[in-house]
């Protein structure tokens, strides 16, 4: 769908006038509602605290969920980063793509410029927009071609953003520098910026060939290329500088940015994608972090993302508008301990159960791959906070915003997203999603539905194969499960004795598969 050919949306959203409040500004009669999205990475459906979390606290989380919506069946569209977050911002599965696999730190942007994007729909409806942290979509018109040192076309104000602070990709992958706004933030011209993904640049050392130079963070398994910070990454990089990042600085700067971006924002309602990278590897909280969960790295970076979450709300608060702001809070896929680095991760869990006890992990097609926190904030229209049991998957999550934003005919305006689901997102009905569709890291597409969950038969190893202690849920026999109790009993493959049930959801993942660009 070509971005530009979408009617533009209405000055004005319907949504009734709501008093501010205590202590917040009203705001006026024909305000749209502000939106902001807090995308976690590698967060498990198990590591908050209000669920069922232990170690950690989460207290700002916890407030949130506690005056408005949780999830418990709400699913990312892929276990790995790259496609879930395309699915997120374009509502298209990621199999309908190609290249949307986890993208390598040169990749060329995944998002083409005239792809209908989420942000896209926010400035149709005359909002502001920015982008804030990881990214993990691509940058520039060709992999490995980009030039670090000079403008970055195209880059995000090219697919709807009117303001961007991010991550060049994801913090174990080079190069380590946020982009602002298509150009290297804080460029260091004395220290000219090169990447490689094919071989390294003459004399700079390696996390293989000199582990001395490791003083932060070592790695368990792969990330032992370049070295930045002290702590080894994947790929090849060479200069950068005074732009380089901290890695315990990392969450501190890009909520900073969120947070005058919130300031200073005017009369215009805005949209903030803030997708933060606390943890993922490599796991290097801020000192006043550490040691506050006893769960090593991990725990501490969950508690900072805690933080982040805090100082968003307080920024809302300050500003007068968290009463009218819908916050989301999720994550991109599930739970992964030991994904690289040696930062006794597993040892130090402690009894916490980053899966919530459910099967798998992030890359996996089992539950705890794509099932992930889902809260919902919005105390203007969420009157009464609730537990809601429905399915929900985040493919919605683009026309589900065009409900929000005003759209006026609810038409569906992404290739696999209903705008039918803002009832359930909203809560003003608990009714589940007819289906969810989840990708596995290699591809392996998994169907739930409210009593079904059916693993298409597809072959591969048992378990991750480069070092992650995950189940993949790979067969190359059809899996069916039954929801018992609120769960999908993934421990008994039913198939055989269920015959017609597993046809019929075969047919039905073979017509979602096959179904053209709409």
């Amino acid at each position: 769908m070509n971005r530009f050919n979408v009617g533009v949306f209405a000055a004005a959203c319907a949504l009734p006038l709501f008093v501010g409040a205590e202590g917040q500004k009203p705001r006026k009669a024909d305000a749209r509602p502000n939106v902001v999205l807090i995308y976690a990475d590698d967060l498990g459906y198990g590591d908050l605290s209000c669920y069922g979390a232990r170690n950690v606290a989460t207290p700002n989380v916890d407030s949130l969920a506690a005056n408005g919506l949780r999830f418990t069946q709400a699913h990312a569209v892929a276990s790995t980063s790259t496609p879930s977050r395309y699915s997120l911002l374009t509502g298209e599965y990621p199999f309908r793509r190609r290249g949307t696999d986890v993208a390598a730190g040169d990749a060329a942007m995944i998002i083409a410029p005239g792809q209908y994007t989420v942000a896209d729909v926010f400035k149709e409806a005359g909002y502001r927009t920015a982008a804030f942290g990881k990214w993990h979509l691509g940058l520039g018109a060709v992999s490995g071609a980009q030039d670090w040192n000079a403008p970055i076309e195209p880059a995000l104000d090219d697919i709807g953003f009117d303001y961007s602070y991010i991550m060049a990709a994801t913090a174990d992958r080079v190069p380590c520098v946020f982009i602002e706004n298509g150009r290297v933030a804080n460029y260091d011209a004395s220290a000219p910026i090169y990447v490689s993904y094919r071989q390294n640049f003459e004399g700079e050392p390696t996390g293989r060939n000199n582990p001395e130079l490791l003083y932060n963070l070592k790695h368990s398994h792969g990330h032992d290329m370049s070295i930045v910070n002290g702590i080894g990454r994947i790929g090849y990089m060479k200069g950068g500088g005074k732009a380089l990042w901290k890695d315990e600085n990392i969450a501190d700067s890009i909520t900073a940015h969120a947070v005058d971006f919130i300031k200073k924002s005017g009369e215009e309602p805005f949209f903030i994608y803030f997708a933060t990278n606390d943890v993922h590897v490599p796991r290097f909280p801020h000192e006043r972090f550490r040691g506050v969960t006893g769960m090593g790295h991990r725990g501490d970076a969950i508690a900072q993302f805690d933080w982040c979450v805090g100082q968003i709300v307080a920024a809302l608060k300050e500003r007068g508008v968290l009463e009218n702001t819908l916050l989301i809070v999720s994550s991109d896929n599930g739970a992964v301990v030991d994904d690289g680095y040696a930062d006794r991760a597993e040892e130090l869990l402690n009894g916490h159960d980053p899966m919530g006890g459910l099967r798998g992990g992030k890359y996996s097609t089992f539950e705890a791959g794509t099932r992930v926190p889902f809260i919902v904030h919005w105390p203007a229209q969420i009157k009464s906070a609730a537990v809601c049991d429905a399915l929900v998957s985040q493919i919605d999550f683009l026309d589900v915003m065009a409900v929000v934003a005003g759209h006026k005919d609810g038409s569906r305006l992404s290739p696999d997203g209903s705008p039918a689901e803002a009832e359930v997102w909203l809560g003003r009905s608990n009714k589940s999603r007819p289906f969810t569709v989840g990708m596995a890291a290699n591809h392996t597409l998994s169907l739930c539905t409210p009593e079904w969950k059916y693993i298409e038969p597809k072959g591969g190893p048992k378990m991750v194969p480069w070092g992650p202690k995950i189940e993949t849920g790979y067969s190359t026999e059809p899996q069916l499960f039954k929801m018992v109790h609120g769960d999908f009993d993934e421990t008994v493959n039913v198939a055989g004795e269920n015959a017609d049930a597993l046809s019929a959801l075969q047919r039905m993942l073979a017509e979602i598969r096959a179904a053209a660009d709409r």
